[in-house]
């Protein structure tokens, strides 16, 4: 007569109302899969703002064209959030948090000896791919009606932003005046955003063109400020 007899592990795993193998009870267990499923539900649910934010714009978006867009209903998107704003928001967010890091590596110190067409353009590069991948990221970041909270996050980090390019300049700028560091970096990133305009809104060969552009627009204008500074060996 087979032994059908549970095994240890197995009689110990029902009588916690775990799996068999599985010290961790069910109750735990549930909790846990409910958090997994509830995440997978946001990060659906943000992508499918960012595509409708993309598309239309934040003011004239609503949760219904998100909700559609994410294949659920508007009740599913009220689970998670409250209205609009939230959403746009939590998605600022995080891709504010990954911008910090992107830009962060853009705008290291450089080696003396790296030439300045290789320095600016591997900053231009990051930035450009951050922003390239995360359309939605410009789109809010420079509407007509951004939520205050994000603003107040936007602006502290241009404040970041301007500081490290100020840092990176003074650098190789050491004999200029404050003021005019400052100036210069305020030159730099703007022709950059003129730039990432154009570039987003263009797409394939157009697109490349138009980052070489950019590239080259921030190497004439730094090169007689910068000097034979970068590029030594």
């Amino acid at each position: 007569m087979p032994d059908t007899t549970p095994k240890d592990g197995a009689s110990q795993a029902a009588r916690k109302g775990g799996a068999p193998g599985d010290g961790t009870p069910e109750k735990e267990q549930a909790p846990r899969r409910r958090q997994a499923r509830g995440e997978r539900r946001i990060a659906q649910l943000l992508e499918a703002a960012a595509q409708v934010f993309c598309t239309t714009g934040y003011t004239a978006a609503s949760t219904n064209a998100i909700a559609r867009a994410a294949g659920v209903s508007p009740g599913t998107l009220y689970q998670f959030f409250p209205n609009k704003e939230a959403i746009a928001i939590e998605l600022g967010d995080r891709l504010m948090h990954e911008m910090r890091e992107a830009y962060g590596e853009a705008l290291a110190p450089v080696d003396p000896a790296t030439p300045l067409e290789e320095a600016i353009g591997s900053a231009v590069d990051r930035f450009m791919a951050f922003n390239t991948d995360h359309p939605v990221f410009f789109a809010l970041m420079h509407g007509p009606d951004i939520p205050g909270r994000m603003a107040e996050a936007h602006d502290q980090l241009h404040t970041t932003v301007i500081g490290r390019i100020e840092a990176l300049l003074g650098s190789l700028m050491p004999g200029a005046a404050p003021a005019d560091v400052t100036r210069t970096a305020h030159v730099c990133l703007g022709v950059y955003k003129t730039g990432l305009e154009l570039v987003l809104a263009h797409e394939g060969a157009e697109r490349a063109a138009y980052v070489r552009e950019t590239k080259d627009v921030l190497i004439r204008y730094l090169e007689p400020l910068v000097g034979d500074r970068l590029g030594r060996t």
